[in-house]
This record gives structure tokens, C-alpha cells and sequence, in this order.
């Protein structure tokens, strides 16, 4: 399907391209369109991203590892440049079945998954679903516990109450001054200056798409379905690589709940790196990548 200027970023990454997937006519459930990129070449390695974020959240660990990997990385559904759908659930079950789709449409297997916070979840539970088709797992800081991104700061315990309440909460998920964006994304970071202005500006355009703020205000309410998804951990049979940074908003009673259920599973936490590591230190899961065989 061709891409037209509401659906392409500004921000180019050398070696990708934009696709679309549609919805398979036999499902009849009404899912979108999905929107991927992809790049590279090699064995298939699917990126997943995080809560209010898209494709290009990878934009700096894409060039790392497109020399080893063909790359598709997923806009989830309503996010990014993925179809807005009127009524769509954004609950677990409902974006897993998005990235089953990527990897089944595409007819992809010997997939490596690779997801940060929301993404690392579905990265696991997808796998859960699909052990004949993934052969890696790495989970970066899996968003499976209550409260996490009000531990974000100030702003974001006083923001996301706002968007969810009743009344006032559609109207509030409209107002997305710049500030407020780059103070919220920027509590998830150790290096305040991962946090590039055009990645910010993206985030905005993206923000002001017909329909948007009720997909972020659905996304925020969902959240708790991502910590109702941790039981499918053990289901993984693929080897999963769990990373943390040492300031992400998980506690360490978050980590080691995830080590006791994926007993298996290395285990790294990385210094200086907070919640969004692909933005500050994409050479960490580029190397663990590029490592293995």
C-alpha cells in the first residue's frame, strides 16, 4: 500500500522502509492496518516498542544490527502510524494478537523478539504463543507492575490520573504540551539528552492523528493487563534475555518476581541506563545480539 505524507515519519532510518499489513479478511474481527518497518538482512528480528512511543523508537539500535538481522520493527495497533480503530481493545490479549499477526502474516520464523517495557511483555507472551516460530526472547524492561510510569516523576503521577478520569480525561489526553511530553519521556532516562527534539516532535505529530487521544488514554488504562500477563512467562521455551537498567521505574522486587519465573533467563542490568535503554544505550542489546548465534 502506498505511503502517503500522513503516514510516513520525518524521521528517516538508512536501510528501512515502510510497510503496511493489512488485516487478514478471514478473521472478521475488525483488526487495523498495521504499519512495520523493515531492513537488513538475515535471520528475522522483530522490535516491539513502549508505552506512547512507535517504530522509531529504534532508530538507533536498527544500524547496530541490520548487518545480521532483517529487522521488522512494529507500530502497535493505534500507535505510531498503525490504523485507529473505533472500540479496538488495547488490553494485552489485543496487542499480542498484533504482533502474532506480523509474525504470522509474514509467515516469519526463527524470530528473534526483542521489546521494550509494554513491548517486552508482548515480546514474551507472543513467544509464549508461538514457540514453533520465535528462537530468542529479550525482554528490556518489562512494564509488568503496578505504578510504573507515575514513578516517571512529578508530572506523570499528576498527568496519567488526568487522562483516566472520568469526565475531564478525554479532553485532558488532548493536551499534550511539549514540556510536559519531554518531562515525562525524560524521567525514564538517566541521559536526559537521548531524548532527540525530532524524536520529541515525531511523538507530537503522531499525538495530534484523528482519534489518538483515545487510543493513549485506552493504552494508559490498560496498563494493569500488561501485570496480568506475567503468568504466561514460564509458558516460554525459547531462551529469553532479561535486561534492566539499573534506573528503570521496576523495583527490585519487580526483577526478582521475573527471575523466579524465568529461572532460565540471563540476566543483566545495566549502569547509567534507566527505562529507555534503546534511546541511550542501544549498544547494549545491539551487542548481546550480535553475540549470540
Amino acid at each position: 500500500m502506498p505511503v502517503t505524507s500522513g503516514t510516513e515519519s520525518a524521521i528517516r532510518i538508512p536501510g528501512t522502509s515502510t510497510h503496511f499489513l493489512d488485516p487478514n479478511p478471514t478473521e472478521g474481527r475488525g483488526e487495523g492496518r498495521l504499519r512495520y518497518l523493515a531492513g537488513g538482512t538475515g535471520a528475522p528480528l522483530v522490535l516491539l516498542h513502549t508505552v506512547r512511543t512507535q517504530a522509531e523508537h529504534f532508530r538507533h539500535l536498527i544500524p547496530l544490527v541490520q548487518e545480521r538481522y532483517t529487522v521488522y520493527a512494529l507500530d502497535l495497533p493505534g500507535m505510531g502510524y498503525s490504523q485507529i480503530v473505533p472500540g479496538a481493545s488495547y488490553e494485552e490479549p489485543a496487542m499480542r494478537t498484533a504482533v502474532k499477526r506480523l509474525l504470522t502474516q509474514l509467515d516469519l520464523r526463527d524470530v528473534t523478539l526483542l521489546g521494550e517495557s509494554m513491548g517486552a511483555v508482548l515480546a514474551l507472551t507472543a513467544a509464549a504463543d508461538l514457540p514453533e516460530r520465535v528462537r530468542r526472547v529479550v525482554a528490556v524492561n518489562p512494564y509488568d507492575y503496578a505504578g510504573g510510569i507515575a514513578r516517571s516523576g512529578l508530572l506523570a503521577r499528576l498527568i496519567v490520573p488526568g487522562i483516566l478520569a472520568p469526565g475531564v480525561g478525554p479532553a485532558f489526553a488532548k493536551v499534550e504540551p511539549r514540556p510536559v511530553m519531554r518531562a515525562v519521556l525524560s524521567g525514564g532516562l538517566v541521559d536526559k539528552t537521548a531524548l532527540r527534539a525530532d524524536y520529541l516532535d515525531e511523538l507530537l505529530k503522531v499525538g495530534r492523528r484523528p482519534g489518538y487521544p483515545t487510543v493513549a488514554r485506552a493504552v494508559y488504562g490498560n496498563l494493569p493487563s500488561l501485570a496480568a500477563a506475567r503468568p504466561r512467562y514460564p509458558e516460554v521455551t525459547a531462551p529469553v534475555h532479561l535486561i534492566y537498567g539499573e534506573q528503570d521505574w521496576s523495583r527490585a522486587s519487580d526483577r526478582q518476581a521475573n527471575r523466579q519465573l524465568l529461572p532460565e533467563a540471563d540476566f543483566q542490568q545495566v549502569r547509567q541506563a534507566g527505562h529507555f535503554i534503546a534511546l541511550e544505550r542501544p549498544d547494549v542489546p545491539a551487542e548481546l545480539l550480535n553475540s549470540v548465534g
